[in-house]
């Protein structure tokens, strides 16, 4: 009896240790499927607040949204989606520069289009903001590439955006684009 009981403690070892690499082999899988998914959220998400600015503007000719809540409150959203890649869910937001409206645009191999990304936080610090789109606050790598940008917090969402024409983005707090 004893000779039977070494083996099926034998055979509980060997069974943990292949429980074990397997759920070392199946967490890496596990991880970048949950980063896609997490992916094809972001755009979903960027693309619902870039439709909202496109109402937004529609009905009031002109005029850009202040605040993300303001879409909400007005009913261009159905909700305030947070953003999926980072623990805060905090959007960066991506402003109109003042000084450069469509028509002031100079010559250049963007178009002239200036852009200032600013933290949601922040946005409060900024006099009349002129609300474009969002875009992710995390600078981490992406499995796949969207409109050419392999970084999240380079995955542009906004109004009038054209995928062939890259902005030069002004960073809140900086008087260089990065």
């Amino acid at each position: 009896m004893k000779r039977n009981e070494g083996y099926t403690i034998i055979m509980l070892l060997v069974a943990a240790f292949v429980l074990a690499i397997g759920l070392l082999v199946a967490i890496p899988v596990w991880q970048t499927q949950i980063q896609r998914e997490n992916e094809e959220e972001l755009i979903f998400r960027g693309k619902q607040y870039v439709e909202a600015i496109r109402l937004y503007q529609q009905k009031n000719p002109a005029q850009f949204p202040k605040t993300l809540e303001e879409l909400y409150k007005k009913r261009y959203l159905r909700r305030l989606y947070p953003e999926p890649m980072t623990k805060n869910g905090k959007w960066d937001v991506i402003l109109q520069q003042e000084r450069l409206a469509r028509s002031e645009r100079p010559a250049g191999p963007s178009g002239g289009l200036q852009l200032l990304v600013v933290p949601e936080a922040n946005l409060s610090s900024i006099g009349n903001p002129r609300i474009l789109g969002v875009v992710s606050s995390s600078a981490k790598k992406s499995i796949r590439l969207y409109n050419e940008e392999n970084a999240y917090n380079k995955w542009l969402f906004y109004y009038g955006q054209d995928p062939k024409v890259k902005p030069d983005i002004v960073y809140y707090g900086q008087t260089e684009k990065k």
